[in-house]
């Protein structure tokens, strides 16, 4: 069995497209849980840094651990610096509806992104087990969206809808 299917390696490096496409969006400052090795702007936070302890600021990437303990820790966080500290965090989890962090913290994101298919991280031999979601926490920004977008050949497309509503 793959090691993405188990709790064996939670630091899966975030795919170069999927990345950039979002960084053109966003501009991001902070990587807030990364390695020297995968982290995806020079200011980051690494394990020993731990970024659950640290203020978040500014406009922050997150990928974080995969597990089931460790995800919700993360995505709470993500919510407490946006509503908090101002911070917008762009957050690329599982979408995993069936958790408490989903309905807690999920649901109440300035935007959730379902990505059609799967991910293959770097570094990994397989697609990811799981459908990905890109969650937006930017308080105060508005109306909730609820959009996807498809990665044909490393190509980002966006189609973005208000919760209950038609794609724009």
């Amino acid at each position: 069995m793959s090691v993405l299917f188990s709790t064996e390696r939670p630091d899966w490096e975030t795919p170069q497209a999927l990345f950039d496409a979002l960084n053109v969006e966003f501009r991001f400052e902070t990587d807030v849980c990364a390695t020297a090795e995968n982290a995806k702007v020079p200011n980051f936070f690494s394990p020993e840094k731990d970024g659950l302890i640290q203020p978040w600021r500014g406009t922050c990437w997150m990928n974080p651990p995969y597990g089931r303990r460790e995800t919700g820790k993360w995505i709470a966080k993500a919510y407490g610096a946006s509503r908090y500290y101002a911070a917008t965090v762009v957050c690329l989890v599982p979408a995993r509806t069936d958790t408490r962090w989903w309905h807690e913290y999920v649901m109440r994101a300035s935007e959730i992104r379902f990505v059609r298919g799967r991910v293959r991280f770097v570094g990994a031999t397989n697609d990811a087990p799981f459908s990905p979601v890109v969650v937006v926490f930017e308080f105060g920004r508005g109306v909730p969206k609820i959009s996807s977008y498809t990665l044909p050949g490393g190509q980002v497309i966006f189609a973005t809808a208000p919760v209950g509503g038609a794609p724009e």
